[in-house]
């Protein structure tokens, strides 16, 4: 037995709770000294919260289910291609991980596609009652 082996597991330990630990930290760090240099500043709470308020909201995407759901149907089509080439043909198992991500990335063009002609259709909609 090696003695460096018995390092594995405290190694592994630390950067399995370790490493997380110090990004939350960090981020509470960096969010605390945000707030304080706008009390510095002379912000009142309800500036900072009107400030949180739009600046952390994303605006929501109507399409996003349509997203995922392409994107699994393709990647769930990519699989199951890859497993009929592999059986059929006896290929190597990397190609299937090929063809799972050519699908996924398929599916995203597809949705693209779908998302701009509608976005398009609907922007000429506004502008005809303009």
């Amino acid at each position: 037995m090696h003695p460096f082996e018995a390092l594995v597991p405290l190694f592994a330990i630390v950067f399995t709770f370790g490493i997380p630990g110090i990004i939350i930290f960090w981020y509470l760090y960096i969010k605390h000294k945000e707030r304080m240099r706008m009390v510095e500043k002379g912000f009142t709470p309800e500036d900072m919260k009107a400030f949180y308020l739009r600046s952390e909201r994303k605006p929501k995407n109507p399409y996003s289910a349509l997203k995922w759901g392409i994107l699994f149907l393709f990647v769930g089509l990519g699989i199951m291609i890859s497993n009929l080439v592999y059986y059929q043909y006896d290929f190597d198992e990397g190609l299937g991980f090929g063809i799972t991500i050519l699908c996924a990335g398929l599916g995203l063009l597809l949705y693209y596609a779908i998302v701009s002609a509608r976005l398009k259709k609907i922007d000429e909609n506004n502008t005809e009652k303009i």
